[in-house]
């Protein structure tokens, strides 16, 4: 069913939820709790975004521990708690989920909860991390995740999100496929970017699907983990980017809480006055989703 945008402000608040991830996955699940009620009584946001992996350490060896079931997550039922006590849209970051009993393939899934608690964008990460930069990381996400194969889009009555999870902020395409075929005001990546390409690329990736887009951007890290300097430490740094590519809210690298106001008119005044989605020659070039294929 189609969601009716708010006619009666184009501006909303958002918060970031940066959060520190540990071994303990009932210790995150009760910080990712306490940081949104806090941000809650503080910024009365109508939106809140959880990181990446926000129970779950990237690199642990005991991954199968924090899995969870679509069916029956606890995680999922914190989630739709908090989202229906506070009356927020909840982000819920990204976490290791499994669905029809089948835990042999398991995604790096965000859930999307409207304010009554209930689940409406479940999204599958499409684009698995792995890589290999000699003498700094070597990453192979696809030895443990199964790749989704469809859209995120996240409808509510203050904007339309596009929902990516970290690696596919470096996809283009599948950003301009979301403005494309779904208009969406916002992009939102749950992000845990590492130290190496986090300083390269974080921002510039941030801003420049701004740009591509006429849209905002969202991006919400964890934060390091100083106290285990041998676990996985994300660069941090969420932030918030307008549709001219300038960073509205940033973080540093410890826990935070990101506050920053959208407003959708500056994607309604750069679409207008560069109107570059009305110049594509797309009698040169297409891009465009066959019915065969979700992606």
């Amino acid at each position: 069913m189609e969601v009716e945008k708010n006619t009666q402000s184009k501006s909303f608040i958002i918060n970031l939820i940066q959060m520190k991830v540990t071994k303990d996955k009932a210790v995150n699940l009760k910080r990712a709790q306490d940081l949104i009620e806090t941000a809650v009584n503080l910024h009365k946001p109508q939106v809140v975004i959880l990181p990446e992996f926000f129970t779950t350490p990237i690199n642990s060896p005991n991954y199968r521990n924090y899995m969870e079931n679509e069916d029956d997550s606890e995680t999922l039922k914190l989630l739709k708690s908090l989202a229906q006590q506070h009356q927020i849209y909840l982000i819920g970051g990204s976490f290791p989920a499994y669905t029809d009993n089948d835990d042999t393939k398991i995604y790096n899934t965000c859930y999307c909860i409207d304010k009554m608690g209930e689940v409406k964008t479940i999204y599958r990460k499409l684009h698995l991390f792995d890589v290999n930069i000699p003498g700094k990381i070597v990453a192979r996400e696809s030895s443990r995740i199964t790749k989704g194969n469809d859209y995120g889009v996240f409808e509510t009555e203050y904007a339309n999100f596009g929902i990516g999870i970290c690696y596919d902020i470096r996809f283009a395409e599948y950003a301009l496929l979301l403005r494309k075929e779904h208009n969406i005001d916002m992009l939102v990546y749950p992000a845990a970017f590492n130290t190496v390409t986090g300083p390269l690329h974080w921002e510039i990736l941030g801003k420049g699907r701004a740009v591509d887009n006429q849209s905002y951007v969202a991006m919400c890290s964890p934060s390091r983990n100083y106290e285990n300097p041998s676990e996985y430490q994300a660069y941090g740094h969420s932030m918030v980017v307008d549709p001219y590519g300038q960073i509205v809210s940033t973080t540093g690298y410890e826990e935070d809480i990101l506050v920053a106001r959208v407003d959708l008119s500056k994607n309604d005044e750069i679409r207008s006055t560069i109107p570059v989605w009305h110049q594509k020659r797309w009698d040169v070039y297409s891009l465009f989703k066959t019915e065969k294929q979700k992606f």
